[in-house]
């Protein structure tokens, strides 16, 4: 279950929360309690948002820059789901893994997403666009200028801009989903020690091996 507390319906007297509690989940059901949204997610992220009006506001004013956006929605969403990928988000690169099917991308292109830099499925822009998404969520926006050119030789200052904004949105999305365990990234932490079995005692691991 998600770190932070889910708001029932009963709760919510914002006008957009209870919009989109309707629309997502319909209008006869606690997304708090009866679980799953309309495009088959568990839903919690809109219920722990609903926590703050006002960040749920902002977060949903956020989605609407698909609505005038001159980026191909294609390049638009390989950024996002490389960066779901690369930010360790399940849920975010699912989602625009969905997505990319939904426009028409080849099964292939998505499969190779997260070995892109060893396929030939995609174009050179492409390619760029998921360098530059490694270079926004791995470098924290350290990019080659190599990288860089390429983007710019094939789309306008405008479209870079985009690119690089909604990339960066769903980097944070994909880092918020994380930290407080929403959607398909409620999952417990997968690095832990393994101990010794009970009865066999802890040698000297670097004297063994060193030859000490």
């Amino acid at each position: 279950m998600p770190r932070l507390r889910e708001v029932p319906r009963a709760e919510v007297t914002d006008e957009r929360i209870l919009f989109y509690y309707d629309r997502l989940f319909g209008p006869d059901k606690d997304p708090a309690v009866d679980h799953g949204t309309v495009h088959a997610t568990p839903g919690d992220w809109w219920t722990v948002f609903a926590q703050s009006p006002e960040v749920f506001r902002h977060a949903v004013r956020g989605f609407a820059v698909y609505r005038n956006a001159t980026l191909d929605p294609a390049l638009r969403e390989l950024g996002q789901s490389r960066a779901g990928f690369a930010r360790g988000s399940q849920f975010v690169f699912s989602q625009h893994c969905k997505q990319m099917r939904s426009l028409g991308v080849p099964e292939e292109k998505i499969s190779a997403i997260p070995h892109w830099q060893v396929s030939e499925v995609f174009s050179p822009l492409e390619r760029a666009v998921l360098a530059y998404t490694d270079g926004l969520v791995y470098d924290g926006g350290r990019v080659a200028d190599e990288v860089f050119e390429v983007l710019r030789g094939a789309l306008s200052d405008q479209e870079i801009l985009e690119l690089t904004y909604i990339t960066t949105l769903y980097d944070m999305h994909a880092t918020i989903c994380r930290a407080l365990r929403l959607e398909y990234d409620d999952r417990p932490e997968p690095i832990e020690e393994v101990r010794l079995p009970e009865g066999v005692e802890a040698r000297d691991l670097s004297a063994d091996l060193s030859g000490a």
